[in-house]
């Protein structure tokens, strides 16, 4: 009788996502009343290639 072959799991790790890489990017605003000139701040957005999950859609 032949002892069971015992076999591994190996897990990877998922790819990052090439636009964020953590699932938030930056984006500028536009402010004013009517003009809306572009603010020099920036805000946290969603990344809608991965949709906030910091990996790379398959």
């Amino acid at each position: 009788m032949t002892p069971a072959k015992r076999t591994t799991r190996r897990t990877t790790k998922p790819k990052p996502c090439p636009d964020c890489t953590t699932g938030q990017v930056s984006e500028s605003f536009k402010v004013g009343p009517r003009g809306k000139r572009e603010s020099s701040d920036r805000q946290e957005a969603l990344c809608l290639t991965c949709f906030g999950t910091g990996q790379a859609p398959e």
